[in-house]
């Protein structure tokens, strides 16, 4: 009973400072997912440095991530141009080359995870403000301009949240054929498809409540995060298991880590910018 209170209390508060962040302003976003980019990059590097498999430099990685989430925010808000990523690129650079002079075993692992903490765990954060700064076609004033809107980034976590709450509900109750029982044996396809479900219906209030696109398309972007969220979860599970752990980490009391909290969301994130970009293309 404690630590269902914990866990309750700690998802709330969790939730709370989320939607509270992406919705008040640019400034409190970029706050959060600086701290959430540096966090979990740091995490991640910790697992590994743990794991004995290999070894990466989790303050220069982590000083990466943040530099490219901040340099994401500045590029899609209009401060700078793509001069801001030179600096990354030179990180980038540092990291490889400095491997040359450690004389470390194994030295393409780490190279490999070293890379790894960008293009998995940074990256996906970064394209997050993409989606905040997405253009989208509004109305103000009675006039149709272009503008911009927090609801398309928070809509992801809102699908997640639906598709995880769908999936539970229903796996627990009719769930018997395992959807990948090799790496996570407790999801099941009835748990997927109800999760589905319930990601259809949050599709459908949003569109109700900010007709910002076509039901069609709000629906479309449900799905992308349902199976891309689905996968991320995945994708994450192998990743315990081959690091032979349970929880990332434990800075969320009874939630584990950071990455646990933002495994769907990994391969969520850059699947829908996809296919938003997709849909403006075919537009």
């Amino acid at each position: 009973m404690k630590n269902f209170i914990t866990r309750t209390l700690t998802g709330v508060l969790f939730v709370a400072v989320l939607v509270g962040c992406i919705l008040y302003s640019p400034t409190t976003f970029t706050m959060l997912f600086t701290l959430i980019t540096g966090l979990a990059v740091w995490e991640f590097g910790t697992l590994i440095n743990n794991s004995g498999q290999a070894i990466i430099n989790r303050p220069i990685c982590g000083l990466a991530g943040v530099y490219l989430f901040l340099a994401f925010m500045g590029f899609n808000e209009g401060l700078f141009g793509a001069e801001a990523f030179v600096p990354y690129l030179l990180i980038l650079i540092y990291l490889l080359v400095a491997e040359l002079y450690k004389n470390r075993p194994n030295p393409i692992a780490n190279w490999a995870y070293t890379m790894m903490s960008q293009l998995y765990v940074a990256l996906p954060f970064a394209l997050l403000s993409v989606l905040y700064f997405y253009p989208i076609q509004v109305i103000r004033e009675g006039e149709l301009t272009t503008g911009i809107t927090p609801v398309l980034s928070l809509s992801v976590f809102i699908f997640l949240w639906a598709s995880d709450s769908g999936a539970y509900l229903v796996g627990s109750l009719f769930g018997k054929h395992r959807l990948f029982e090799r790496i996570s044996p407790k999801k099941s396809w009835e748990g997927f498809f109800g999760g589905g479900a319930l990601a259809i219906l949050a599709a459908w209030a949003l569109c109700h409540f900010f007709p910002i696109m076509t039901l069609p398309c709000w629906i479309g972007m449900a799905l992308v995060v349902v199976i891309f969220g689905t996968w991320g979860d995945l994708v994450e599970s192998l990743l315990k298991r081959q690091l032979g752990i349970k929880d990332s980490g434990n800075i969320l009391p009874g939630h584990g880590g950071i990455l646990d909290r933002f495994d769907s969301a990994i391969l969520a994130i850059p699947a829908v910018v996809v296919y938003l970009y997709t849909l403006a293309m075919i537009s």
